[in-house]
């Protein structure tokens, strides 16, 4: 059963690319759209899970909030650290970014994907009424996943086929995780952390990167209420999962 529901998370992922894909010709707004996307699953979805699920603090500070700074660090230096790198090679950059922060985050997105599937799977195990709420509440953000996948993968210079092949593997991730439930359990607390660490993360690209593109050239008021309507699309897919 939770395979069979992890099928329908599948089909809104690849439902949230093909939408990313067929207005490119609205760039900005694709983009605004998609760092108010990031930003609702962060501060609405991602950090409440994560304070909940991580429980303890570490010289006062919850662990979770902890690895959502180290999160930030750690993808802003690597995406310096790769810019850095292909600068010092002489190498083509996309308006100074590294494709491989790209594929980066994309694998990211993929390996959250993934723990999705693994959270519909522990939920019927749980029970069928837990598994039905957290398969919506999945299915429903993951085309949201979809669509942040392609556009992050190719904002930053990555050919089509590769944000192609990224949407896929984020697509298919969350079956996969939800038929690894039959043979693993994740503790909550390890849980917890990842979805901190991935958070901060997640922030970094939108609000470093995402954001900035979509007001670089457009600054205009249609590309902001692209980027409200995103974290309250969030917004709302939480509260009905609630």
């Amino acid at each position: 059963m939770a395979v069979f529901v992890a099928l329908g998370a599948f089909l809104m992922t690849l439902a949230g690319g093909w939408t990313a894909q067929r207005v490119t010709d609205r760039r900005h707004l694709v983009l605004g759209l998609a760092g108010g996307l990031m930003l609702g699953v962060v501060g609405l979805d991602l950090l409440p899970e994560a304070l909940r699920a991580a429980g303890r603090e570490v010289f006062g500070v919850p662990a979770a909030l902890l690895l959502f700074v180290a999160g930030f660090l750690v993808a802003h230096l690597v995406e310096r650290l790769l810019a850095a790198r292909q600068a010092s090679h002489g190498a083509e950059e996309n308006n100074g970014r590294a494709p491989e922060v790209g594929l980066t985050a994309a694998a990211a997105m993929v390996g959250h994907s993934f723990m999705d599937g693994v959270a519909i799977g522990a939920a019927f195990q749980v029970g069928g009424g837990m598994g039905t709420a957290v398969a919506l509440a999945v299915v429903a953000h993951d085309f949201a996943d979809g669509f942040n996948t392609y556009t992050i993968t190719s904002l930053y210079g990555n050919a089509r086929r590769k944000a192609i092949a990224m949407l896929f593997a984020d697509a298919a991730a969350p079956v996969l995780g939800a038929a690894s439930t039959a043979f693993l359990t994740i503790p909550e607390a390890l849980l917890g952390g990842y979805l901190g660490f991935f958070g901060g993360v997640l922030l970094y690209l939108a609000a470093a990167e995402i954001l900035p593109e979509a007001h670089h050239e457009h600054p205009a008021p249609a590309t902001l209420l692209c980027t409200v309507a995103g974290a309250a699309f969030i917004w709302l897919v939480v509260g009905l999962a609630g």
